[in-house]
């Protein structure tokens, strides 16, 4: 389960070969990704900038090779030669537009179409696993709520209706802090389950697209084989249909490689514990992934896959007590997601000491290096963001 230092690139030949097989689309994807990179960031590490989400993204498009001068070979003594005939020039053929241009997710660093923005609420409570459509989200957060659990938001935005999952779920309340995470994305749309009346005026006012059950016609539903609260699900292509003004896909702050940096330590496992809650990621060389588990059981969807991702963030933030309570006087901690701290990322079985800064609501979430204050680069893929407090 420990994973192995990774020395300098050049000794790395095994390593490349090895991932190369597990995600060769990456490799693929190289050019473009690196040309939209710099694009966002004028070429600074190789990473994007956290562009304001309210403007659409430059569209990565793949470099073209400059041709290289041909060297001059040894000069030999000139002899008489036969004039060659003249040949037909051939006429090159024009590149397609899949290779010329080649579109890629800035939530995850691989080959897609950036799609609206829809966030979901997901319950977490032990009656409401397993999961269902958690795996196919761009992002996973992991946020503490009341009495010390936790719940979670899946972030949509990739790929065409075809690629959505049919439902997922289930599905819960939102919060207060809700509203600040989501202003990065610009005005996605949110799907919950509903909100206490305390903060309704509240959420009418935020920039966003607010898809509560009960309120947006065929896209929510009960299953009926599970206990309530526990069953409410939602349909994503409904609940988009019903909000064509949410924005689309834009660059938020993060960056992709599929090569780790140098530095890191070692890590086979890291857990996240909040007062009535844990969650806990372990390094599957085999896959390459980070394997997640709730409450010390493997995290599954309904198909009997335990959930993985290739970068988990653990952001440490603070989380006081807000002024809103629930039913029995339980206060909601408020995530704090704007301002500048310490986290931990997570790649290629070794984890990265990082700061991270969102200097408005408005802005992305970037994360650097602390050795070399250069941008840490996630592993292409889902990324899991896990508040944690400082």
């Amino acid at each position: 389960m420990t994973a192995t230092a990774k020395p300098k690139r050049k000794p790395k030949a095994t390593a490349t070969a090895s991932r190369t097989e597990k995600r060769p689309r990456h490799r693929a994807l190289a050019p473009a990704l690196a040309a939209a990179c710099a694009l966002a960031l004028g070429a600074a590490a190789g990473c994007g900038g956290g562009q304001p989400p309210g403007t659409p993204g430059p569209e990565a498009s793949e470099a073209p090779e400059a041709s290289e001068p041909r060297s001059p070979g040894p000069s030999t003594p000139s002899t008489p030669t036969t004039p060659k005939t003249p040949q037909p020039k051939t006429t090159e053929e024009p590149s397609t537009p899949d290779k010329a241009t080649t579109k890629t997710s800035p939530f995850t660093g691989l080959p897609g179409t950036p799609g609206q923005v829809l966030a979901v609420k997901f319950d977490n409570a032990s009656k409401a696993r397993p999961h269902t459509g958690l795996d196919k989200a761009d992002i996973v957060y992991v946020e503490k709520v009341e009495y010390g659990l936790s719940r979670l938001m899946g972030v949509y935005a990739t790929g065409a209706e075809a690629e959505r999952p049919a439902s997922v779920g289930p599905v819960r309340s939102v919060r207060e802090s809700d509203v600040e995470l989501l202003r990065q994305f610009g005005r996605p749309a949110l799907a919950y389950s509903g909100v206490r009346s305390a903060l309704k005026e509240f959420l009418s006012k935020a920039p966003i697209e607010a898809r509560p059950n009960g309120e947006t016609r065929g896209a929510y539903f009960r299953d009926t084989s599970r206990p309530a609260p526990h069953n409410l699900y939602v349909r994503p292509d409904a609940v988009l249909k019903s909000a064509p003004n949410a924005s689309r896909a834009a660059d938020i702050g993060f960056c992709f490689d599929d090569e780790a940096p140098e530095g890191g330590t070692p890590a086979a496992e890291r857990t996240v514990r909040y007062r009535s809650a844990s969650h806990t990621f372990r390094w599957a060389p085999s896959t390459e992934r980070w394997q997640v588990s709730f409450d010390g059981a493997p995290a599954r969807d309904t198909g009997g896959k335990q959930l993985s991702a290739p970068t988990i963030v653990i952001q440490h933030v603070d989380m006081p007590l807000s002024k809103y309570k629930d039913v029995n006087g339980e206060a909601t901690p408020y995530i704090n997601t704007v301002g500048s701290g310490d986290a931990t990322v997570l790649r290629d079985g070794k984890a990265y000491e990082t700061k991270w800064q969102r200097p408005t609501a408005e802005s992305g979430t970037t994360f650097t290096q602390r050795n070399n204050g250069e941008r840490m680069p996630f592993a292409p893929g889902q990324v899991w963001v896990v508040y944690a407090d400082r």
